[in-house]
């Protein structure tokens, strides 16, 4: 998957304003240009069709879609029209959008009623959503929540303009009632929306049309943008390598009875490159580990270990996974953080953290919603993850990973988001085997905002390879550490 670039609502409005007055087009012509870029979508991927039902909101959405109309009725296709809303309401682009709607051979209605909505739908057709697109603002209102339900259940391919009518563009979280695209034609660049959240799973196929948009012009907003990760392979490995070039890691939990994240995150840095791996871990678990993976060196831990020695043999420090926070964790765990070597602090070192504070700048945080609201001093997050990270990002140093379904990762700089993984990650331990990852690579040498970047990438690469095998029912965390060597090598 190649790099995208995904913006803001309030930066493609200004974008749009800027576009329409530096370059001397008028908003009319604009949606124009969005119109004529949805029928060559329809040409190219639904051609066997001569029916489309086009519903209009009161909004520039609905411009785009009097056009579409219009342009499709001029082909001779048979073309229904529905207003939903005021059409008072519409702006000046929009209304005369509306005229030109009404000067061709498609027929124009409007749906009143939750009683209506159904009885309108013609299946045949191609339905196109310009009800509300990136002007929602709030609840979809009643009007509008009887047609997108009467939408969803038609069975024909839906074609949302700009984005699906119920989702917010800016978080991806779709209201309780959203249109379910088959397509989604955006308009300028991407919205951040279409993939975070519920985007990817009700805006079906995303494609963009950047309207003419010029180089420069966009240029000027590019600290507005969010990347999407990449799974770029490692660089080959040089002929002469030891065990010792490519670092040691440091893997520190498992309190009673929780062993298994632990290893969980041990196997996942070796299998992702690390030269060596020593875990620190209660004793109960020694033999287990050593049973299951020899390579590891497994020492025992009491409350009193001191862990100088093994702090200043490492590259790179995980702590965390299966740590607890009692007497024996809080020994561990403000040694580790009174380092200076570069930390990967996950699961129960996060509540730590949320209690004693972070001093070390050398570190990647990886919280789940969750742990993001204890470390916000918060009982929830915000529906609005870009803003749950910039909070984190505030308040302590390094690099946060914000897990979840288009995991985010931030350095105060710069901000990027993971297209890759399945629901089948919604299973124990695959946070610990991230963790692995990640300190994996700062050992062998990437710094904090690589490591985080390239190990959310492969992680999830990993997991979408796993679930093609076997399906995501059932999918194990183990299951995609066999894979991450593979993704890492560039080997799909």
């Amino acid at each position: 998957m190649m790099q995208l670039k995904l913006y803001p609502a309030e930066a493609i409005r200004t974008l749009d304003r800027r576009y329409m007055l530096e370059y001397d087009i008028s908003g009319l012509k604009l949606m124009g240009k969005a119109a004529r870029s949805v029928l060559a979508f329809i040409d190219r991927e639904i051609p066997n069709v001569q029916r489309a039902q086009v519903f209009c909101g009161s909004g520039n959405n609905a411009g785009d879609g009097f056009l579409i109309a219009a342009f499709l009725a001029d082909r001779g296709w048979s073309v229904q029209v529905f207003l939903i809303g005021d059409p008072s309401k519409l702006g000046l682009d929009a209304a005369s959008a509306l005229k030109v709607c009404q000067g061709s051979a498609a027929q124009m209605s409007r749906v009143e009623g939750n009683e209506g909505a159904a009885s309108v739908i013609d299946p045949n057709s191609v339905i196109i959503d310009a009800l509300l697109g990136l002007g929602v603002s709030g609840p979809v209102r009643p009007e509008y929540q009887s047609v997108i339900a009467a939408i969803n259940t038609s069975g024909a391919a839906v074609i949302s303009v700009d984005l699906p009518s119920g989702l917010d563009p800016d978080t991806g979280v779709a209201d309780a009632v959203c249109v379910r695209a088959t397509a989604t034609v955006t308009f300028i660049a991407h919205k951040i929306g279409l993939f975070s959240q519920d985007g990817p799973e009700v805006s079906g196929r995303v494609v963009l049309d950047d309207l003419g948009v010029p180089e420069p012009l966009m240029k000027d907003f590019a600290a507005a943008a969010v990347s999407t990760l990449v799974a770029l392979p490692l660089s080959p490995r040089p002929k002469r390598s030891h065990k010792g070039t490519f670092g040691r890691v440091l893997v520190v939990g498992g309190n009673e009875g929780m062993g298994g994240a632990p290893l969980l995150a041990a196997e996942a840095a070796l299998r992702s490159g690390a030269g060596l791996v020593s875990v620190v871990t209660r004793a109960e678990h020694v033999s287990g580990f050593l049973a299951r993976r020899p390579e590891l060196m497994v020492r025992a831990a009491n409350d009193e270990m001191d862990l100088t020695e093994l702090m200043a043999q490492a590259s790179a420090i995980v702590i965390g996974p299966g740590l607890g926070q009692d007497t024996w964790a809080l020994n561990l765990f403000h040694q580790v953080m009174a380092c200076e070597k570069p930390l990967v602090i996950d699961a129960d070192a996060l509540n730590l953290v949320s209690r004693f504070g972070l001093a070390n700048r050398s570190s990647v945080m990886t919280p789940h919603p969750l742990e993001a609201a204890r470390l916000l001093g918060q009982a929830h997050v915000d529906a609005d993850r870009m803003r749950v990270l910039d909070a984190l990002v505030d308040r302590y140093p390094g690099v946060k990973v914000l897990k979840g379904h288009g995991t985010l990762v931030g350095d105060g700089h710069r901000t990027a988001l993971n297209p890759f993984g399945n629901p089948g990650m919604a299973t124990a331990g695959m946070g610990d085997v991230l963790s692995g990852i990640i300190g994996s690579l700062l050992a062998q040498g990437c710094n904090l905002w690589e490591a985080a970047t390239l190990s959310v990438a492969h992680h999830a690469a990993a997991a979408d390879a796993a679930s093609l095998k076997q399906g995501e029912v059932g999918l194990l965390a183990s299951d995609v550490i066999a894979g991450i060597g593979k993704s890492l090598a560039g080997i799909r």
